[in-house]
């Protein structure tokens, strides 16, 4: 059984690739790109949240906490993981660990939290992420909650951006998963892998 454990998905990109907007929104199946990672994301953490800016109504449906980068200027997915680090430590009783999602990542590992935190246990690591074929993940990542004023004041203060630069401060443990019969990571960013995501969802709908 896994630590307690906020999962934070990560929705406060600008999407410019799709032509702006909420990438999160767009249509997947019978629901949307964020449907699908909800479903994946509920079973395997405590409580969940949406980092997303501007007006939280637009994703009223979801009944999701939304959670604004407490940064401004779209300063990138760090800015996502102090929000869940933030909003994990002002719960009560407040949680000691996050876990952060790609809100466009539908099809990510339903035993990604659970081989994680063994992962940190096993490699006494303070911090883990996920990798498959060759490549890490480092949005998928397991966070304590004690790192938040660090990784804080390398935001404001040092003007951090990249996770690796974060990550390379700790023991990382890295978490591989297999890349077939598709990658799990397989994230949207054009027009042309949303269609590509609609085929894997019909190909393996329990996948």
């Amino acid at each position: 059984m896994s630590p307690p454990v906020l999962g934070v998905i990560l929705a406060g990109g600008l999407a410019r690739r799709m032509g702006g907007g909420d990438k999160a929104l767009l249509p997947l199946g019978s629901g949307t790109l964020l449907d699908a990672v909800i479903a994946r994301a509920r079973p395997q953490v405590h409580a969940l949240v949406l980092n997303a800016n501007g007006d939280p109504a637009r994703f009223a449906r979801f009944g999701l906490e939304v959670v604004a980068d407490p940064i401004a200027g779209f300063p990138g997915p760090l800015a996502g993981v102090l929000a869940g680090l933030e909003a994990a430590a002002q719960r009560d009783p407040p949680l000691p660990w996050v876990v952060s999602l790609a809100a466009d990542t539908p099809f990510f590992p339903t035993d990604l939290v659970e081989r994680l935190f063994a992962a940190v246990a096993r490699e006494g690591a303070e911090l883990a992420c996920a990798a498959s074929g060759g490549r890490t993940h480092p949005v998928f990542g397991l966070w304590p909650v004690r790192l938040a004023s660090a990784l804080k004041h390398a935001l404001l203060e040092e003007g951090l951006r990249k996770i690796d630069l974060w990550t390379a401060r700790y023991r990382l443990a890295v978490v591989d998963w297999p890349s077939e019969p598709f990658d799990p990571f397989f994230n949207v960013n054009t027009p042309a892998e949303l269609a590509e995501a609609e085929r894997l969802a019909a190909l393996y709908p329990r996948s």
